[in-house]
């Protein structure tokens, strides 16, 4: 249940459509479903602009495809996030139509073509980056925004991203990705007046400390306008990246 389809429900009523005991059975399940083993979050897109995802690790295939199950009963473009192929063929084998995508390791039960707000742009340093990267761009189109993808851009080889400048000054938000020293954001931020969020990888030999190094660096960026996420966590900086394109879409 998000903002557009409550409305739509309140209208069906309004109209003699719907009536009041067929609503109140469809809003039943506000603000949560209880499956005993998990509080199935159906308010989450009408509190927070997006559906509730489900993070696959340390849970059985049953469990994904339970919740996965009753989150598409109420909303397109379900996301399972860290999801492996073994869950991914369980929900397919439950019948649920669904879309893996193995780079990223992400499952969007009942994909729907999205409105394609705005832009983000998403810039991965190299092509190891690349799944991390991969999932902040699958998340921002299941969640209706444009995205324009750039690849192999970090900062040993520089005019592989100034070759993007246009592209980086057209987007309202920018998704930079980046392991080893993890500079690719301050240069991005250095460029551009546009927000950038800094996803650190866990890409590096072994002073990087699985992303530790990256973290530190984009955390003590000096270039202005520019937020850290968690280390490898490409669904949150493209949440966040979601709603400030949904809150300039809004002011424009």
């Amino acid at each position: 249940m998000d903002k557009a389809a409550l409305a739509r429900l309140l209208e069906d009523v309004r109209a003699g459509r719907v009536d009041v005991d067929a609503a109140a059975a469809r809003l039943s399940a506000l603000p949560y479903e209880d499956l005993g083993f998990a509080k199935v979050d159906h308010h989450r897109a009408l509190r927070a602009g997006g559906p509730e995802a489900v993070f696959c690790p340390g849970k059985t295939p049953e469990q994904v495809v339970a919740i996965v199950g009753r989150l598409a009963a109420h909303a397109p473009n379900v996301l399972a996030t860290r999801c492996d192929a073994t869950m991914a063929a369980a929900v397919d084998a439950a019948g649920l139509p669904c879309a893996y995508h193995a780079l990223a390791r992400l499952l969007v039960v009942r994909p729907e073509p999205t409105e394609g707000l705005g832009l983000i742009a998403v810039a991965a340093a190299g092509t190891s980056d690349l799944p991390v990267a991969e999932e902040a761009a699958l998340v921002a189109e299941a969640l209706g925004n444009r995205v324009e993808r750039l690849v192999d851009c970090g900062v040993a080889g520089l005019h592989r991203l100034l070759a993007h400048r246009d592209l980086l000054s057209e987007a309202n938000v920018i998704v930079a990705v980046a392991g080893m020293e993890g500079a690719l954001p301050s240069v991005i931020g250095g460029l551009v007046d546009r927000p950038v969020i800094a996803v650190p990888t866990s890409i590096g030999y072994g002073t990087s400390l699985n992303g530790l190094a990256a973290l530190l660096a984009m955390l003590n960026s000096c270039a202005p306008g520019v937020s850290v996420v968690n280390i490898d966590n490409g669904y949150g900086a493209a949440h966040q990246a979601s709603q400030i394109n949904r809150l300039i879409a809004k002011i424009r």
